[in-house]
């Protein structure tokens, strides 16, 4: 007996499942951005059926190329980096009874015992075709023991097996055993669009990627300050803007030369509140950006006390200069945990590199923690707010990552 089978990749979508009349609207922009990130290996057919998601390459020539290891990883890994799924994994499909599930199953174990040096298992079956003659635990009993049978030296191990073997009855038949995690969320484009400020530490990808992940378009404004900033401290930036793309797909980076800006104001308003000015001003900035790009929302990398600038009181005076919301994904934050997520996203080490940005340079050395509107009025009676956001807006570098 031989039964031939195809390689296509299972996905899981998460709370997708849970929407109710809009979920058509949710499915449809996950299938396209699952195709977008999938462009560079080829066109595939993404479809729905039963809660999951099946990919398949489209040429008929090129249908078993998933079973290249290498190949079929990096597909895989790009699959689960698109927000809105669960896990993924490799499966075969094929046709046929209880006489092929059990031959591909063999097959199938002794594959990853060559590969992995397994030596216990166990096996899952679902039936999602009622009308299979057998249910489920007879379907595992047969399989497990024409496993045994053919390959002696593994076991049985239902509490910690090396790997299980999972077996759906649909349509069609798919066995396979791993789960590749995904990142879940909503898929991007489905909540808007917003503007991420984003500078070369830790926490502002951070905050990107958390709103990418509740389904909303990022586009990033970086506020550079050359000379007193080097060009590497840009491409630094650059690269966090290319590792959120990786998980929200295209983005654009606005490079606003803010060096006038911050000059002026370090000339022309006090040491004690020049951060919070500076915050102001490139809030203000960032709002006229979103405006003509077409975002309903800012984003920040703030955390609620880490820093002098992020006491209520600096946070309600900086937010009081624009009317756009303002999101803070990372507001009740500690930096460790924001540490663990940039480490997940593969950001840490980029964010670490020793380029300082603007804001580092121009701190103020003994910042007001707990400034008032009021004083925020004073700080800016010697500064042209308006002609300085103008210039700004005019000195725009426009880089698509």
């Amino acid at each position: 007996m031989s039964n031939s089978y195809e390689v296509i990749i299972l996905a899981r979508m998460g709370e997708i499942a849970l929407k109710g009349l809009n979920r058509g609207k949710f499915e449809g922009r996950l299938i396209s951005n699952v195709q977008y990130r999938l462009r560079p290996f080829g066109e595939f057919r993404v479809f729905q059926s039963q809660s999951r998601f099946w990919i398949e390459p489209k040429n008929p020539e090129k249908k078993n190329f998933l079973e290249d290891p290498v190949w079929a990883d990096e597909v895989l890994q790009a699959v689960v980096q698109v927000f809105g799924l669960v896990s993924a994994s490799l499966v075969w499909r094929f046709s046929g009874g209880m006489d092929e599930i059990c031959e591909m199953a063999v097959r199938f174990s002794k594959d990853l015992v060559a590969s992995d040096g397994a030596a216990s298992f166990k096996i899952e079956s679902k039936r999602g075709n009622k009308n299979f003659p057998l249910q489920s635990p007879e379907i595992s009993a047969l399989v497990g023991g024409a496993v045994l049978e053919a390959i002696p030296a593994l076991r049985v191990d239902v509490t910690k097996p090396d790997f299980v073997l999972y077996v759906e009855i649909r349509d069609e038949i798919y066995i396979y055993s791993k789960k590749v995690m995904g990142h879940r969320g909503l898929p991007v484009g489905s909540a808007g669009k917003g503007m991420l400020l984003l500078s070369g530490g830790i926490d502002s990808p951070v905050a990107g990627y958390m709103m990418a992940s509740r389904g909303m378009v990022i586009e990033a404004v970086y506020f550079h300050a050359y000379p007193y900033t080097s060009d590497q401290a840009k491409e630094k930036v650059v690269e966090l803007a290319r590792i959120i793309g990786r998980f929200s797909g295209r983005l654009r980076l606005h490079v606003v030369n803010f060096t006038p800006a911050q000059l002026d104001m370090y000339k022309n308003s006090p040491q004690d509140m020049l951060t919070i000015t500076m915050r102001r001003v490139m809030f203000l900035v960032a709002e006229r950006l979103a405006e003509k790009t077409g975002c309903k929302a800012l984003i920040t990398g703030e955390s609620l006390g880490q820093v002098a600038s992020q006491t209520l009181e600096a946070i309600y005076v900086t937010n009081s200069v624009v009317k756009m919301p303002v999101f803070r994904p990372l507001i009740g934050m500690d930096k460790e945990e924001t540490t663990i997520l940039s480490r997940k996203i593969g950001a840490f080490e980029t964010s670490i590199l020793p380029f300082e940005d603007c804001c580092t340079v121009f701190v103020a050395k003994h910042p007001k923690t707990h400034p008032l509107p009021s004083h925020a009025v004073m700080a800016e009676e010697n500064l042209n707010i308006d002609e300085m956001v103008e210039a700004a807006l005019l000195d725009i570098e426009v880089i698509d990552v």
